[in-house]
Formats: C-alpha cells, structure tokens, sequence
C-alpha cells in the first residue's frame, strides 16, 4: 500500500506534502535562553518568502512580547502586522525610497568598507529589493512622540518599546523565524502612517520588520569587538 505521505522535508522546515498538498508543521526550537539570545540575528538573505507565517505563532510571539517592562508600567504600545500583498508592496516601496534618502546622506563617507561591511551593504540591498516577498511585516510603534523632546522624554518611549520589540524577535527566532529591524522607512513615516491609517501626532513607528521562517535555523554567534574595548569600570 502506497503511503499518503508522499515527501517529508527538511526538518528545519518543518514542512510535508500530504495527498498532494504541503503542509507545515509549527516549529519550536526549545533552545536556552542563552542560545535564543546569541543566535538572533539580523535575518535578510535566508527568509524564506515562500512560506506563510501562520497568525497564531504571530501571536504567541506578541503574547510573550508584552511581557516586557514598560516606563511607569503604562504599556503604551501598539503591533501592526501587515499581510495584505498590496500593502506589503506599498510599504516596501517606501522602504525603498526612504533607503535612497539614507545612502544619499552618507555619500560623503569613507566609501573604503571593510569586506565585513561590503557583506552587510550587500545583504541590505538584497533585503531592499525583496521586502515586499516577506509574508509579514512588523511595525513597532509607541504612544507619543520623541520629536525634540528631552532626552529623559526620549528615554522613556524607546525604553518602552525596544525591549517588547526585541522580545518579539527573541520568541521569533525560538519559532523557527527570522526577522531584521529595519529603520529607513521613517525617512518617510508619514506616509507609511498615512498607508496604515496610524494617528501620525499621536503615534510614533518605531522601524519595520519583516518576518518569514528561515532557510535552516543553524544561525550561530556573531564575531564581536573584544569586551574590553567596550567594558568600563567605575568611570569612563
């Protein structure tokens, strides 16, 4: 008798064909804390942009999100997560444009990069081109805004936020996703606010994220400064 199990792939994947049609399995990692920690990287190259993202692991990702700690508790913060193509499309474009914005302002840098530099330019641009292929995107955002504020104002609102948005990424990764946080878009926030209908002077995004399970899940840690360039004891 023929199986109806016709193909099993990897299982990083987390992915079968069953009477002819794929189907994907959730994917839990069970990794340590100290290895979700060291291992969530900046993800552009091995999205994988022909997987769905099932909304329910979207949402058990949020649900440990907001466990985070926000100033005086207040929680004041928002998740957007677009799925819609024609969205998508519209996001990425001003991604796009917001990016030109960006290499246009370091056009008087040293344009000498490292090879390490050169990769990361490289995988950027890869991401710029396909932004609107990720089957989620993330964004972040924070009641009230930091426009000339003072910095303990500033403090508040992105100490708010980062650490719900990172926490995002750390249950991502522990799912089998990949994510990057991405900022060029606000070079042109109002007019993402504007797409997504977000109360621009009451509400501040905070980057875009896009989210899609990756191409293996063999992510290791990254090469970093030495420590003691960056520790300091007691003083500066």
């Amino acid at each position: 008798m023929t199986s109806a199990l016709t193909h099993v792939a990897s299982p990083d994947l987390g992915s079968r064909v069953e009477n002819g049609k794929e189907r994907y399995m959730t994917v839990h990692l069970n990794l340590t804390a100290d290895e979700v920690l060291t291992t969530t990287r900046s993800v552009r190259k091995r999205l994988d942009f022909d997987r769905p993202v099932e909304s329910d692991v979207i949402r058990e990702c949020l649900e440990i999100a907001v466990q985070a700690p926000s100033a005086s508790n207040r929680q004041d913060w928002h998740f957007i997560f677009v799925t819609d193509p024609e969205k998508r499309q519209h996001l990425a474009d001003i991604y796009r444009r917001g990016a030109e914005i960006s290499y246009a302002q370091r056009e008087n840098e040293d344009l000498a990069f490292s090879e390490e530099k050169r990769r990361v330019r490289e995988s950027s641009q890869y991401l710029i081109a396909n932004m609107h292929r990720a089957p989620v995107l993330f964004i972040p955002c924070i009641e009230g805004r930091t426009d000339n504020a003072p910095i303990a104002r500033q403090s508040s609102r992105w100490g708010t936020i980062v650490p719900a948005m990172w926490s995002f990424m750390l249950a991502a990764r522990n799912r089998g996703l990949g994510t990057c946080l991405t900022t060029m878009h606000l070079n042109l926030e109002q007019e993402a606010a504007e797409l997504l209908e977000i109360p621009y002077a009451e509400i501040m995004q905070v980057g875009l994220i896009p989210v899609a399970y990756t191409k293996g899940t063999d992510f290791k840690q990254a090469k970093r400064q030495p420590l003691e360039s960056v520790l300091h004891w007691e003083r500066w």
